[in-house]
């Protein structure tokens, strides 16, 4: 049986740190994968599961959402975004006909595969720069040690 508690004043200032890590990690990686390949960090994210996905012939568009953190809905008109761009296609699939499959493109996996040192790179610089502020040091360390 598990007991409810309400969470410390510790616990609430360490997750407070976490979301400003994520916050200011998030905007950074936004920031230059736009900058350097017009790609939103939703898309390369997206592209990211699908990539990983691909094997298994894409993925139904809720579980895209859930892998990349939105909405069902969000994540449909962002693969619709994809779509436009010849990065992804949408298709029904699989013996539930109502279900509709994304999957990434041979142009989607070069965009993703273009994109993803610039990613990392920018992802490291980031813990690099996290690790040097004291309230979040830790957190980016453990980060980069895990």
């Amino acid at each position: 049986m598990t007991t409810d508690r309400s969470a410390t004043d510790e616990e609430n200032d360490r997750w407070c740190m976490a979301v400003r890590l994520l916050g200011r990690i998030e905007a950074g990686l936004d920031r230059t994968l736009q900058r350097r390949h017009g790609l939103p960090l939703s898309e390369y994210r997206a592209l990211c599961a699908l990539a990983l996905a691909a094997d298994e012939g894409g993925l139904r568009m809720h579980e895209l959402a859930e892998r990349i953190g939105l909405k069902e809905s969000s994540a449909t008109r962002l693969v619709m975004r994809l779509e436009r761009d010849k990065l992804t296609t949408r298709a029904q699939g699989g013996k539930d006909l109502r279900g509709v499959y994304a999957r990434i493109t041979e142009e989607g996996r070069l965009r993703y595969a273009e994109a993803t040192p610039t990613y990392r790179a920018a992802l490291g610089a980031e813990l690099d720069e996290a690790a040097g502020n004291p309230y979040l040091a830790a957190l980016a360390t453990w980060i980069r040690d895990a």
